[in-house]
């Protein structure tokens, strides 16, 4: 017998819609693969499809076994997103994987839309707006895996082609009213930048998270980010190279404190595996950098520090189900 289909408000996960109100426990910032996809075909002595794919399920399995039920992955265009094989690692976890459509640059546009689109040799309507609408409404390279949310990014300065990917990326949230997430540099305060280019292009800052926003304890950076509406990613938990967890503990524990567990999502930003690093290093520099050390460490840290179980389910579970939820819902 066929599963029942989910009622009420649902969400496209990479096994197909799953009901809002069944996401349960979220980590709202991870990756299953991040890959450079062209350097990965070059060198194929440094890729075991069928080892990278079992090592995934058992890390997966493993953060299912803390409690989390829905793992949001914002790999994109640019990160060597492949949603098939995303699928194929989850054909064997039982966990919602929510997949994003955007691009991922810090500079230049991909080359394929150098050419075409607004201000450009060719001119025309923006095909990355298209391609993110059609990934969301009808799904991602043939597959019928729909994304859920939009993605771009920034880090130290805004470049045109960072602008172009972030206001096309505004264009399909206002088409679609799927949220977005961006990726952004604390320490440089660009997400004030993509706060306010996204305004411009008529965003409602609500439906935003200002990922890696727990990169910084300047709490003045913050408040301004929470007061235009936005969430704060607080989703590198591990990374302590960037910011010590203790920092980071006590940044989340403060916010809290003054009522704004309802404006912040937790998350690690980390992979199951990432070819940005030689082997071995990420483990040495970063040892915490897992999928299940939130659940592991910084949980009992921050009950420690003060912030209450219901704040905890605020930021890991009513939080996301609100900013998945469709406007007027």
């Amino acid at each position: 017998m066929a599963p029942a289909a989910p009622s009420g408000p649902t969400i496209p996960t990479v096994r197909g819609p799953v009901a809002l109100a069944d996401l349960g426990t979220v980590l709202m910032h991870e990756h299953v693969f991040v890959l450079s996809e062209e350097f990965r075909r070059s060198m194929p002595e440094t890729w075991d499809e069928e080892e990278r794919v079992a090592d995934a399920v058992t890390r997966l399995k493993a953060l299912a076994a803390t409690g989390v039920t829905t793992l949001v992955d914002p790999t994109v265009i640019g990160l060597g997103r492949d949603v098939r094989r995303v699928a194929r690692v989850n054909e064997q976890v039982d966990l919602n994987i929510v997949a994003a459509t955007g691009v991922y640059t810090l500079g230049d546009i991909p080359d394929f839309f150098r050419y075409h689109g607004p201000g450009t040799l060719l001119g025309g309507p923006d095909g990355m707006t298209e391609l993110f609408v059609r990934e969301l409404e009808e799904g991602i390279a043939g597959t019928g895996i729909r994304a859920a949310f939009l993605k771009c990014a920034i880090e130290a300065e805004l470049t045109p082609g960072v602008e172009r990917v972030m206001r096309a990326v505004a264009q399909a949230h206002l088409r679609t009213g799927a949220p977005i997430t961006v990726h952004t540099a604390a320490a440089a305060r660009t997400g004030l930048t993509a706060q306010e280019v996204l305004r411009r292009e008529g965003v409602d800052l609500g439906a935003v998270v200002i990922g890696h926003s727990g990169d910084t304890a300047d709490l003045d950076y913050l408040h301004r980010l929470v007061d235009n509406g936005s969430y704060l990613g607080m989703d590198r938990f591990g990374l302590d190279l960037l910011l010590p967890g203790d920092q980071r503990v006590a940044t989340v524990a403060a916010l809290a404190g003054e009522g704004l567990a309802d404006r912040m999502v937790l998350s690690h930003d980390a992979s199951c595996h990432i070819d940005w690093f030689p082997p071995g290093v990420r483990e040495a520099v970063a040892p915490d950098w897992h999928h299940t050390h939130l659940h592991d460490q910084v949980l009992p840290a921050l009950r420690r520090a003060g912030v209450t179980e219901e704040q905890l389910t605020t930021m890991l579970v009513d939080n996301p189900r609100r900013y998945f939820t469709p406007t007027g819902t």
